[in-house]
């Protein structure tokens, strides 16, 4: 049932990059209600460059396999799975265990990829595609004629944002480096350098009376300032602490932080709403509800990409058995789009 030889990749403990350990071993079988998906493509996020600190809020005991999502082709099936899927091109959600040659998942929890959309195309738009739409569309509900700020909007997520924003007929203001000013201004955006410029001073001259909704990742200071600069009805959505990566101590704090400002700000009397956003809520709970969003939301990302309402931004493909190197780039901060994974 395999297809060549297993790899993975495994995250021994708090390390560098360069401790990275590469692993093989037999390909793994599926079992009832399982798939064999065949990785095309995985990606290196900033749950990863936690995970390496040792500051991921919910990440498994070391050792474990890192990656957060990945596309590849279904080798086989367990029983109770059905054989439709083999030879599809899947996508699937795995918080862990991504960056390996091959890898068994619930079939339930595989999205099919639509044809025309390449491998590497869809394996940006998975988590970080997911994570833009739900936030978007789903939490701050932005209509045409909107004026949203987006925070790190040259980064994964980020740029996934601008893109299916502007598609929303909204306007958008992006803060990133002014490197990437020129990419930006060509997809639509109002760029604001984060490094040089007030931000705050300068979104409130782009839009005097407020923004309809801010996407902050960097949490710390900037997700108060986010608050303020929302005009009245508007939505914050927060959905990291990117300000804390480097930091020592509990990886789960700014988080408790975040989600204590924000159950705070709700109950603020004027008007504007606040979330912490996490793109697994709901599973524990209602795993048929959240399996179905996925595979709806996800549907309706992969449609953009065929469209070219979104683009694919691909930072780099850097093969599996060089996983540091790619850790090393993402980290960087000196790239645009997504650090793919590939075999």
């Amino acid at each position: 049932m395999g297809d060549g030889a297993y790899v993975e990749v495994v995250l021994p403990g708090k390390v560098e990059p360069e401790g990275l350990e590469l692993r093989s071993g037999p390909v793994p079988a599926p079992g009832a209600g399982q798939v064999l998906v065949r990785m095309e493509a995985t990606g290196v996020s900033f749950a990863e460059q936690q995970m390496r600190r040792g500051r991921y809020y919910d990440q498994p005991a070391f050792p474990f396999v890192p990656g957060y999502d990945l596309v590849g082709t279904v080798l086989g099936s367990g029983t109770g799975a059905g054989a439709g899927l083999i030879g599809k091109r899947v996508a699937a959600l795995t918080k862990t265990g991504g960056w390996a040659s091959h890898v068994v998942l619930d079939a339930a929890d595989v999205v099919e990829v639509p044809d025309g959309v390449g491998a590497a195309e869809a394996e940006t738009a998975v988590v970080n595609g997911l994570t833009a739409w739900q936030m978007l569309h789903r939490k701050a509900r932005v209509r045409s004629g909107a004026t949203v700020l987006v925070h790190g909007a040259n980064g994964g997520v980020g740029s996934v944002l601008v893109q299916l924003a502007t598609a929303a007929g909204a306007t958008v203001v992006g803060t990133a480096s002014a490197r990437h000013h020129e990419g930006l201004r060509a997809l639509g955006v109002i760029p604001v350098d984060y490094r040089n410029d007030d931000v705050p001073a300068r979104v409130r001259e782009l839009a005097p009376g407020g923004v309809d909704a801010v996407f902050d990742h960097v949490g710390g200071r900037s997700v108060v300032d986010s608050w303020s600069l929302l005009a009245r009805g508007g939505t914050l959505v927060s959905y990291g602490s990117a300000a804390t990566r480097d930091d020592e101590g509990s990886g789960a704090l700014p988080v408790v932080k975040l989600l204590g400002r924000v159950w705070l700000w709700n109950w603020l009397p004027n008007g504007r709403s606040a979330y912490f956003f996490n793109v697994w809520a709901g599973r524990a709970y209602a795993k048929n509800r959240f399996r179905a969003r996925v595979r709806a939301d996800l549907t309706q990302v992969f449609g953009a990409l065929r469209r070219g309402d979104l683009t694919a931004r691909i930072a780099a493909e850097i093969p599996l058995a060089r996983a540091a190197e790619a850790m090393r780039l993402a980290e960087s901060g000196t790239v645009a789009g997504k650090v793919l994974l590939v075999p």
